[in-house]
Parts: C-alpha cells; structure tokens; sequence
C-alpha cells in the first residue's frame, strides 16, 4: 500500500485536513499549473458518475496530467471476468495515479492494498466518499468562515449516503452539533451514531424536518434517495419523497445558512431554491476541482505551498 493513498477521510489527521484546505485555496486562485506534466492518471469509475469523475479528469488535466480510465466497466475486462485485483495491478503498470469508484464497500481499501501506486477512492458503495468529504469541508469554511462550533443538519437519505458519513468522520475534529433527519429505514446507521458517542459528538435524531431544526441550522446538507440501493423498488417509493425543501421554508432561518447537496438531485431541492443566496450547492460542485487538484498533488507527494 502506498501511505499516500486517500481511502477513509479517517486516514487525514486534523492538521493534514487544514493543510489540504490551504492548497485548496490556492488552487481556487491559481488553478492552471504544470506540475504534473508526464505523469498519467487513471479514473476507473465501476459506477456512473458525472461530477466527481469530471472534476478529477479536469483537474488532473489542470495540472498537466495525461488521463486515461472508463466511465463504463462494462467497456472494460470485468465484463469477462477478469477481477478486481488483476484490473488494479494491470492499471498499476501504465499510471502514477488511480482514482476509482466503485459499487463495492471496502473496494478501494482492497485496491489500495494490492498496487504501490497511490490509490484515491472517488466512492466505495454506501461507505465512504472522501474526496466529496474534502470539498463539503472547504465549502463549509468558505461560507461559514470557520469549520468549528457548527449546527449541522443532515436530511433524507443517512443510511446508504456515503458523502453524509466521511464528513460526519471528517468533523471529529471541530465540535459539531449534527441533526439527523431521516425515517426509520434511512436512519443513521448504528456505526456512526456509536462514532459520535465515541469522539463526544452531540446530535439529535429526527424524523421531521421542523421549521425549529431547520431555523436553528448553520448547515443543510440534504441528500437524494439513492434507488440504485435498493433491492425491492417498493421500498425505494415508499420513502423517495419523504423530504423536501423548498425556498418558503428558509423565510425565517439564519443569515449564514447555506444549503449544500453532493448531487446530483431529484426532487428533494425544490427549484425555487436556486436564486436564494442560502442556496450552494453549484458553487459546492465548482469548489471539488480546486479540492480534487489538492488531492492529486498530495496523493503525488507535491506540496504546493512548498515549493
């Protein structure tokens, strides 16, 4: 394994979490480099994906990187058969970099494990989304101009959403209050609620999205049902349109509230909540170029501020 490789937001310590943000703010306003000319990149996406595989390709082409993957395994040999292991050490031989998503919890864990060449995880199943977790931090402290003492609010879909998990992890550090608005089936899981009781995280279970909790709230992140979850489409009907939020119901929240979504979104953003400046969730989208060049760089051994 290499010790560059970004598999668990659990593998940046609190120091090297700011340090990422720095570059990340230097990125923001020098965003062409060619510091990474002869270097080549792999994007391996096992699952769709459109933001999170375009950023990393534009910001490792940003850097001066060559890039090269899929967007579809079944263009590639997993559609024969060939394994995990054997695409990653294939891949291993051609690249600096891999960058991979994939359907599998525990994916780019095993990925990391069997290559030397730096691994970053652009999303393991319901697991894990760190560099999702990077950019929703950054965009917190550019919003909110600090990462601590913050209300939290987390809606929909807890229990599969990887991106409300790395940064629930990720927020250890910074003395957060979350809500946790979610019905039974999509509650936080168990893991993560005993996380917060470990690391004394104070949160708030709840399965209504109440003008209290939302007027209280520094932070919304609301996210999707996921469908490609679940097995039985019953269920998924069943809870899809649980939560919504729509632009009447910020009429008497905070100033410094801001809506963020890791998107992309169905229904549960209304649309009339573009305009109001509380909303941020493009501005988030822009934010994860800056922080995924951060993140090649580190994964590289290139620190920016440094040179």
């Amino acid at each position: 394994m290499n010790s560059n490789s970004l598999v668990s937001i659990a593998d940046l310590s609190k120091d090297e979490i700011l340090h990422i943000l720095e570059q990340t703010r230097y990125f923001e306003e020098h965003p062409n480099h060619k510091i990474l000319d002869g270097k080549v990149v792999a994007t391996l996406f096992f699952e769709p994906s459109t933001r999170t595989r375009l950023s990393f390709e534009t910001a490792a082409n940003r850097l001066g990187a060559r890039v090269i993957g899929f967007s579809d395994k079944g263009t590639t040999s997993t559609s024969k058969g060939e394994t995990l292991k054997d695409t990653i050490k294939m891949v291993s031989n051609y690249v600096d970099l891999i960058i991979m998503r994939h359907y599998l919890e525990g994916a780019a864990l095993y990925a990391s494990e069997v290559t030397d060449i730096p691994v970053i995880n652009a999303g393991d199943g319901s697991n894990q989304h760190p560099s999702q977790t990077m950019l929703d931090l950054y965009s917190i402290y550019k919003t909110q101009g600090t990462l601590d003492n913050l209300i939290i609010t987390m809606v929909g879909d807890l229990k599969y959403g990887r991106t409300v998990h790395s940064l629930l992890m990720a927020m250890r550090f910074f003395n957060p209050t979350f809500n946790f608005v979610a019905c039974n089936e999509l509650r936080m899981p168990d893991e993560y609620t005993n996380f917060c009781d470990k690391h004394g995280i104070r949160y708030n279970v709840s399965h209504d999205f109440s003008s209290e909790i939302i007027n209280s709230s520094d932070i919304i992140y609301m996210t999707r049902v996921q469908r490609e979850r679940f097995t039985d489409i019953m269920e998924y009907e069943k809870v899809k349109d649980l939560y919504n939020l729509n632009n009447a119901m910020l009429a008497d929240s905070k100033d410094n509230l801001r809506i963020l979504h890791p998107l992309p979104r169905i229904n549960e953003i209304n649309p009339d909540v573009d305009d109001n400046p509380k909303a941020y969730y493009f501005q988030q989208a822009r934010n994860g170029l800056f922080t995924r060049q951060a993140l090649i760089c580190n994964a590289l051994g290139i620190d920016i501020l440094n040179r």
